[in-house]
C-alpha cells in the first residue's frame, strides 16, 4: 500500500524534508502522485528511500555506537585506573602493616627470650641456695650434736660435781653432827661431874 511522504518519514524516524529530498531524486517511473496530486510512495519507491535513509542511519548510529563505546571504553579506562590506584594503596597499607605486625612479634620474641633467660637464672640460683643451705643444714646438725655432746660431757661433769659435794656435805654434816654428838656427850659429862660435887 503506497504511503506518503510524512508516513514514510514519521516510520524511519527521520525528516519530511530528508524523504522529500530522495523522492525528488528517484526515476520518474517510481514516483506516482495521487487524483489530489499528492506525491504518493510505492513499495519499490519505498526500499529504495529505506536503503538511501537507512544507511546513513546505521552508520550514523555506528558513529554514535562508537561514540559512545569510545566514551565508555574512556570511563572504563579511568576506572580501571582508580581501582589500580586503590589497589595499590590498599597492598601499601597491607605492606605497612605487616611490617608493623613483624616488629611486634620480634619484639614479642626478644621479650619471652629474655624472660626465659631470666626464668633459668633464677631456676639456677635457686637450686644454688638449696645446695647452700643444705651444707649449712649440714654445718648445723653437726655442730648441734657436738654441741649436745658437749652438754652431756658437762652435765655428766656437773653431776659429777654435785655428787662429789653432796657426798661432801654430806660428810661435813656427818661430821659435824659427830662433832656435836661428842660436845653434847663431854658437856653432859661435864654437867654430870659437876654434880656430885
Amino acid at each position: 500500500m503506497p504511503k506518503t511522504i510524512r508516513e514514510l518519514a514519521d516510520e524511519l524516524k527521520v525528516s519530511k524534508q530528508t524523504i522529500q529530498y530522495h523522492y525528488q531524486r528517484l526515476p520518474t517511473k517510481n514516483r506516482q502522485k495521487d487524483s489530489q496530486g499528492t506525491n504518493m510512495i510505492s513499495l519499490t519507491a519505498e526500499r529504495i528511500i529505506r536503503d538511501k535513509v537507512a544507511k546513513p542511519l546505521v552508520a550514523k548510529n555506528q558513529q554514535a555506537g562508537s561514540k559512545k563505546a569510545t566514551k565508555t571504553s574512556k570511563e572504563n579506562n579511568q576506572l580501571i585506573a582508580t581501582l589500580r590506584r586503590e589497589v595499590a594503596d590498599l597492598k601499601s597499607q597491607r605492606d605497612k602493616q605487616l611490617a608493623t605486625k613483624d616488629r611486634q612479634i620480634e619484639y614479642l620474641t626478644k621479650l619471652i627470650d629474655q624472660q626465659q633467660q631470666l626464668q633459668l637464672a633464677a631456676v639456677a640460683e635457686n637450686h644454688q641456695l638449696e645446695e647452700h643451705v643444705q651444707q649449712l643444714s649440714g654445718l648445723l646438725k653437726s655442730s648441734s650434736s657436738t654441741q649436745k655432746q658437749q652438754s652431756s660431757d658437762k652435765d655428766d661433769t656437773l653431776s659429777n660435781n654435785t655428787n662429789d659435794n653432796h657426798s661432801k656435805q654430806n660428810g661435813n654434816k656427818v661430821t659435824k653432827y659427830g662433832n656435836e654428838q661428842k660436845k653434847a656427850c663431854k658437856s653432859k659429862a661435864n654437867n654430870s661431874w659437876w654434880h656430885f660435887w
